[in-house]
């Protein structure tokens, strides 16, 4: 047989993008042949045995290990539940160091927008063009957002944008129940300080996770439900998030149809007799 030919730095490239390898985690190569090379440990001597005595728990180094999930989330939502202002609440989440996503993650995404607007957009993650600026919905998918609210006569000024998770998953992937877990009690803060008058979840995920439903988003997509604060009753309604429609356009007549449903809603609460 004949070998096949070693594959180019650009075919290299190529595959570790369709991976969802587009960045790296340390600052300079490390070259693992030369440290597999590397000759194994000169064996020494065991000690003489001695009777055991305690030994104290290591200390777990910032990054290295996340707490067991119950734990994180019961502080996630301590944490969240202390905040006064969206001010505080970006300052713990800052600080919270339960969830792992923070430690892969360049930095936190926190929000965009007017924290006094009447509508909140919720999607799901942030992606590689919003870990880098720190903003929500920046990237592709953020323009064809842009695009679609300012159909309804809505831009940044007038809305409130977040996601569910606000740290970038590694690659893009999926996040997994116990980080969307953790991050839950944030989020539902969030909205509860913002206190808009319609919520709109984008896509499945936040839908799923907002919403208390396990129906998929073709079923869930404009309909209303009623999302509870403990302070009131929010009017929410579930959309596709765009990035799912710049993979299938043909469901944007849809997702048109569920903008104007928001329009008229936002309407109806605005005038003299709601």
């Amino acid at each position: 047989m004949i070998p096949e030919p070693a594959p180019t730095v650009r075919e290299l490239l190529a595959f570790y993008l369709e991976a969802g390898v587009d960045c790296a985690l340390a600052e300079e190569p490390i070259d693992r042949l030369a440290e597999a090379d590397a000759p194994p440990p000169v064996p020494r001597a065991a000690p003489p045995a001695e009777a055991p005595r305690p030994v104290a728990a290591p200390a777990v180094l910032r990054g290295e290990a996340a707490p067991a999930p119950d734990i994180a989330i019961a502080s996630a939502r301590d944490a969240a539940r202390t905040a006064p202002t969206l001010e505080v609440l970006r300052e713990l989440m800052q600080s919270f160091e339960g969830c792992a996503l923070k430690h892969t993650a360049t930095r936190l995404v926190f929000a965009d927008g007017n924290p006094q607007a009447r509508i909140m957009f919720v999607g799901e993650a942030p992606g590689r063009d919003e870990d880098i600026e720190g903003l929500p919905f920046v990237g592709r998918s953020g323009k064809l957002l842009d695009l679609m609210i300012g159909a309804i006569g809505l831009n940044r000024t007038t809305t409130y944008i977040a996601n569910v998770i606000p740290w970038r998953p590694p690659g893009n992937r999926t996040p997994t129940p116990q980080e969307t877990q953790i991050c839950l009690p944030f989020i539902q803060r969030q909205i509860e300080l913002v206190n808009p008058d319609v919520l709109v979840t984008l896509g499945n995920p936040s839908t799923q996770t907002l919403l208390s439903t396990r129906e998929g988003i073709m079923r869930t997509r404009g309909r209303w439900f009623d999302y509870d604060t403990g302070q009131r009753t929010i009017r929410a309604i579930a959309t596709f998030h765009p990035a799912y429609l710049l993979r299938s356009p043909s469901y944007k007549r849809l997702a048109w149809q569920d903008l104007r449903a928001i329009a008229k809603v936002l309407g109806q609460i605005g005038s003299p007799s709601s």
